[in-house]
């Protein structure tokens, strides 16, 4: 047993002493450094060939997207205006009929279109606001026109000049107010 230890612990054979033994090291080492080579240049091909692809890829998607983006903004005012079309409808026989008219006629005839134009935006959407005379002025939801000397009114609005809306939860129009100062 003491001699099997003796020949574990002996040195190993170094390249000096076996020239064999060197050039077989020689040789895996320069075939091993061009097959690495070489793999390192597929794998960069590879990986060059991946990149293009999912470039391309990008570019067709962000097209692609845009497009679709243009079809539906194209789409949603179609209906738009498709709903608006019978009140357009509604105006033009009522100027055809402006002169055959009375006045009171005319005022129902002008209610009945506004009530109907105004059914269609608020199905789409749209609300007024409401109660804004007499409440204290939001720079969120009103804009400013003017400001009138009032002491009992003061940062509180006096008068509506053009209504405000909402579209959903969004404000789609400040109200023009006058505001007491």
């Amino acid at each position: 047993m003491e001699n099997h230890n003796e020949e574990i612990n002996q040195d190993p054979i170094t390249k000096e002493e076996n020239p064999v033994i060197e050039e077989i090291t020689n040789e895996n080492t320069q075939s091993n450094t061009g097959s690495e080579e070489e793999k390192w240049k597929r794998e960069f091909n590879e990986m060059k060939e991946k990149y293009m692809r999912l470039y391309a890829d990008f570019e067709n998607f962000r097209k692609r997207t845009a497009k679709e983006k243009l079809e539906f903004m194209t789409s949603a005012n179609e209906g738009l205006i498709k709903s608006i079309l019978p009140v357009l409808d509604d105006f033009e026989r009522a100027q055809k009929n402006i002169g055959n008219q009375n006045v009171e006629t005319m005022k129902q005839g002008v209610t009945l279109i506004h009530d109907k134009l105004f059914k269609i935006l608020e199905h789409k959407g749209l609300k007024p606001m409401v109660d804004v005379v007499g409440s204290e002025f939001n720079a969120d939801y009103h804009e400013a026109i003017t400001q009138i000397p009032m002491p009992d009114m003061q940062g509180k609005i006096v008068d509506e000049l053009e209504k405000g809306y909402f579209l959903g939860e969004k404000v789609l129009r400040y109200s023009k107010v006058v505001v007491g100062s």
